[in-house]
């Protein structure tokens, strides 16, 4: 005979008590969370961003596409207040993906992100999202982030390619791109994106805010991979180049190959990257060798610059104390 424990929901103020003081920090520390459960890979950029008057909880940016998201959060049923305060911020922010976070989404406010979802292009996505914590018996919380609204990708990408009849070559960086993210994120928890983009590039989380791992195809039928440096002060991506740069012995000894350092004084951004010869219309068989690339150097670039970005940010610290 077996004895099933009793699994029940717990209101979310057992465990944040007031909404702006509680939970958005714990949000804002927990991202990555809501971005699996939403197949995006976020980056918190900022916190009580203002728009006019008003202040949006949380701002991000889906590093698979470099696009801007918001976030609006409830520790209660959903309200008119909220939806119209969703709208005005993705207005405000120019936003490409809200959401919606509650604890419980009502049926009229549910049919309304499905509307938007559906008059709405590719480049526009609204998620409603259930917030649940679950217990069974006197166990341990446990949070569970629970779509119930989100946008149809395959019918918007269909009605997209009707609208703007995008290019074949767009169709192939879109195809080229999805069997990466597909990999990297069933074989290897390298990301936590799920759509590919009909772009040239695409941005990866490094667990660093404002340092990205990014493939591109680029001019002279070239491709990278690189660690890129772009945080929103251009010295303090050029402090932490030097600060890499000194120990480039090692790391390109780690790396088990050379790599090109490109500190580009004239942008705010910098870039240490690995090249190799490759075009998006090459064959099928060219691209998924140069796919395998992409692939063993964006894990060797993680491997190898996570304990060096750990070592030069902590000097960078110790150095302004």
């Amino acid at each position: 005979m077996i004895n099933f424990g009793e699994l029940r929901r717990v209101p979310l103020r057992e465990i944040w008590q007031h909404e702006a003081n509680d939970f958005t920090p714990w949000l804002a520390e927990n991202i990555e969370a809501l971005g699996e459960a939403l197949g995006l890979d976020l980056e918190l950029t900022g916190k009580e961003a203002a728009v006019g008057d008003f202040a949006l909880d949380l701002l991000a940016k889906d590093l698979t596409s470099s696009r801007t998201v918001i976030i609006e959060n409830q520790l209660s049923q959903t309200n008119h207040d909220h939806l119209g305060k969703l709208l005005t911020y993705s207005a405000g922010f120019d936003a490409s993906t809200a959401i919606w976070l509650s604890e419980e989404i009502r049926d009229e406010h549910r049919q309304a992100l499905e509307w938007l979802n559906q008059k709405t292009d590719i480049n526009t996505q609204f998620f409603g999202v259930v917030v649940e914590i679950l217990k069974i018996d006197d166990s341990k919380p446990a949070l569970n982030f629970k779509p119930v609204v989100f946008p149809n990708e395959w019918q918007k990408s269909e009605r997209q390619k009707t609208a703007t009849n995008t290019s074949p070559k767009r169709e192939r960086y879109r195809s080229y791109y999805q069997e990466l993210i597909d990999e990297l994120r069933e074989s290897h928890n390298f990301t936590r994106a799920s759509a590919g983009q009909p772009q040239n590039w695409c941005a990866f989380a490094s667990g660093f805010p404002g340092i990205r791992y990014y493939t591109s195809f680029v001019k002279g039928n070239k491709v990278y991979a690189a660690l890129n440096l772009e945080k929103e002060v251009q010295e303090e991506n050029k402090n932490l180049f030097d600060a890499l740069e000194k120990q480039k012995a090692d790391i390109t000894s780690n790396f088990g190959g050379a790599l090109e350092w490109e500190r580009a004084d004239e942008n705010k951004s910098s870039k240490i990257a690995v090249y190799r010869d490759g075009d998006i219309e090459s064959s099928e068989g060219e691209l998924e060798e140069i796919r395998e690339w992409h692939i063993e150097n964006l894990l060797k670039l993680k491997d190898v610059f996570t304990p060096e970005i750990e070592r030069a940010l902590e000097t960078i610290d110790n150095d302004e104390c």
